[in-house]
């Protein structure tokens, strides 16, 4: 049985992360967007693995002094930050792996959908410079709407002729990190022990829990389990309303981000067995795109995992996430057909 990859750690040695076969490496990871509320922690949580050799923080403001804070942390990656658009072919040169967390948080009232307009160009401004400027790199894209941004990179990609499927994730981990905990705290389970797969897409109803497939198995009554699927796929708005407008996830989704890309640098480095779930290009059911748990190695996705068994319930959620998930993936490639 193939396992999620082990969760990092605090140790008491100047809180340095420790990882489970994790050995030391020398990538080069960007983070574009690093100035913003994601971008910070996130950054921060980059700089403290032994994974990561050098650090680019790129962002359209304040990148320098963020870089400068983080340089004076006793861990062994070079951090540099680049500020503005002229900046950032040097950002991005040499990298193997960019996550994007860039781009405006929801507000009150606010879907991610709503975020569309504005989202869209920044990532794919940011992608076509991927494309550019470090084209076989793992491309790790945070900003929201997940379901339109995916096909928006995918389509930049395409266009210069340097598209690799295996390389492109859409970071649905954040879905994974409720699931686990919002399960473990129904059961009175450690959720560093729990494992939920979560597929289809990273909003609203097209985040399916996959509960029946929970490690270790669960037993939960049908009207707990509506509720428990409803708090998972709305956990975000949970976070926008608990800020009160001041903002949406960002300390667990830079959790969530920095979990995926320790696990996509491990299977790079040549461990085996680690499975994240992320929305990809796919070919699992009737949509393009679709969030599955994937087998990792070191090229990006070694193997689709699939929807494995589903209950009853699942397939029906599966069923009704289809219009709305197709509908925001049209979206972002109509995004790109129509970019000047």
């Amino acid at each position: 049985m193939l396992s999620r990859v082990a969760r990092p750690v605090a140790t008491a040695a100047g809180l340095s992360r420790s990882f489970s076969g994790s050995s030391q490496s020398n990538a080069k990871v960007a983070v574009l967007g690093a100035s913003g509320g994601i971008g910070q922690p996130l950054s921060l949580l980059l700089k403290n693995s032994p994974l990561v050799g050098e650090l680019s923080l790129y962002d359209i403001a304040h990148t320098p002094g963020v870089a400068a804070d983080l340089g004076h942390i006793e861990t062994r990656a070079k951090v540099t930050g680049y500020l503005g658009a002229e900046q950032l072919p040097a950002a991005l040169k040499g990298c193997e792996m960019v996550v994007i967390p860039a781009g405006v948080p929801r507000k009150p009232g606010m879907t991610r959908d709503d975020l569309f307009t504005t989202n869209a160009s920044i990532v794919a401004d940011l992608t076509e410079a991927c494309a550019r400027h470090c084209p076989e790199a793992m491309i790790c894209v945070i900003s929201n709407p997940v379901n339109s941004t995916i096909p928006i990179a995918t389509e930049i990609f395409k266009k210069l002729g340097v598209y690799n499927p295996n390389k492109i994730f859409g970071v649905s981990t954040l879905d994974v990190v409720r699931a686990n905990t919002f399960v473990a705290e129904l059961k009175g389970l450690d959720p560093a022990r729990v494992s939920v797969p979560v597929i289809g897409g990273h909003a609203g109803k097209t985040i399916i829990p996959l509960i029946s497939q929970c490690n270790p198995k669960v037993e939960i009554p049908q009207d707990k389990l509506q509720a428990l699927t409803e708090r998972i796929q709305e956990a975000g708005t949970e976070v926008v309303k608990a800020k009160a407008g001041a903002g949406s996830a960002t300390l667990s989704m830079a959790y969530a981000g920095a979990r995926f890309a320790f696990s996509l640098m491990d299977a790079m480095n040549g461990k085996e067995g680690v499975v994240e779930c992320a929305f990809v290009r796919s070919e699992e059911t009737e949509s393009p795109y679709f969030s599955t748990p994937l087998l990792l190695g070191k090229n990006g996705i070694e193997k689709n995992l699939g929807l494995g068994k589903l209950s009853a319930f699942e397939e029906k959620l599966v069923a009704e996430a289809m219009s709305e998930l197709k509908a925001s993936i049209k979206k972002g490639e109509d995004f790109v057909k129509n970019r000047k």
